[in-house]
């Protein structure tokens, strides 16, 4: 059967192809509109925060490059991760684009994605309170380009921007539409003094979605402080070495967090003193607020880990007390009770907390911190 055109209907047909090539692409496609230029600016010269040192051999590493010489190779290679760094600027941008250099090709580990690994985390100041505003998923290994937020009413506000957890960067640019203004954000007042965090994987981040959530930027935010995050995953020794480094910083307080890292309550006695002796020799005034070994989910069925987790706190309040007794002021000692919650849900593996775990870590310790640098509740 053959299937013919009645003539009438041909200019009908000729018209259809003509519409539907000869448009432009735009019009079938909308989507395919080219984006607004964009006008880039290195991160560098908005503020930046939590660099303890500024003589760094790359400007986003954690310890000085003088360090490489004193502390132990894993140590130094973690001081390279980013964690805790980050940036605040005002700009009237609908949109924000980021670009960043990696230092590592390892995206994410086994208990950590790569938005937290390897990602950027934005937020915004609102009616004075930072929320969350979006987040930058690395997935290439070396350079990474996102436009992370977009049709934002034109207004100025104030974002920070939170580096990387496990990863480290060589470069960071932001990108807003070339219309738009973006500026360094006010610089906080100089008797503002930072908070001092030392610790193990838990204050370096892990195992939060993202980086605004490990604990020490949870608590930074609710207390309108900066901070240095010197946390160094699975490494966190109490060594003179770091002891000698952290009293070059001027904080308001140093937070030390470091249980889960020493192997036993022998070891906890023996270089608990001599890390806060050198501490206090050199920062005598500087409050030190002690965190005890958070209580780990699977002790009431782990024998061993009960029994080494509860010496290690038993060593630890015996050191607090002593120094007590011996006249020290300006120490505050965070028990383990209520650190992460007893309901078995706030970690990811029985050791790192969840994201659920960071924020129940940070109200406990709140009150301990406010008290320390003597703020109202």
């Amino acid at each position: 059967m053959t299937f013919k055109l009645k003539n009438n209907y041909l200019p009908f047909i000729f018209l259809l192809i003509f519409v539907l090539f000869a448009a432009p692409a735009s019009a079938q496609n909308p989507a395919s509109e080219a984006a607004p230029a964009l006008k880039w600016y290195d991160l560098r010269d908005f503020t930046i925060e939590g660099k303890g040192w500024t003589e760094t051999a790359d400007f986003y590493d954690r310890l000085p490059a003088k360090a490489e010489k004193t502390v132990r190779p894993e140590v130094w290679k973690l001081s390279l991760n980013s964690a805790g760094i980050s940036a605040r600027f005002t700009t009237d941008a609908d949109s924000i684009t980021v670009r960043w250099k990696l230092r590592s090709p390892n995206l994410a580990l086994a208990n950590m994605t790569a938005t937290a690994v390897s990602g950027v985390d934005l937020y915004v100041r609102e009616n004075g309170k930072w929320l969350w505003a979006a987040s930058g998923k690395a997935d290439k290994s070396s350079i990474n380009e996102q436009k992370i937020i977009g049709n934002m009413r034109r207004e100025m506000r104030e974002f920070m921007l939170y580096l990387p957890l496990y990863n480290g960067v060589r470069s960071v640019e932001i990108g807003v539409p070339e219309n738009a203004s973006i500026s360094a954000a006010p610089a906080r007042p100089k008797t503002i003094k930072p908070i001092v965090f030392y610790g193990t994987s838990i204050v370096q981040g892990a195992s939060a979605s993202r980086a605004g959530i490990a604990y020490p930027s949870i608590l930074s935010r609710k207390l309108n402080r900066p901070f240095v995050n010197l946390g160094f995953s699975g490494n966190c020794k109490m060594e003179p070495e770091l002891a000698e480094l952290l009293t070059e910083l001027d904080p308001a307080v140093y937070v030390i967090d470091c249980l889960p890292n020493l192997s036993s309550g022998k070891e906890v006695e023996e270089k608990t003193p001599i890390f806060l002796e050198i501490l206090r020799r050199k920062r005598p005034e500087t409050p030190i607020v002690l965190v005890e070994n958070i209580r780990y989910p699977d002790v009431f069925i782990e024998e061993r880990k009960n029994r080494i987790y509860t010496e290690k706190n038993a060593a630890f309040k015996r050191v607090y007390r002593r120094l007590i007794a011996s006249g020290a002021k300006n120490i505050y000692y965070v028990p383990q009770q209520n650190l992460i919650g007893t309901d078995g849900e706030a970690t990811i593996d029985g050791v790192h907390p969840t994201d659920l775990g960071f924020f129940r870590l940070s109200a406990a310790l709140e009150p301990y911190l406010r008290k320390a640098l003597r703020l109202s509740k």
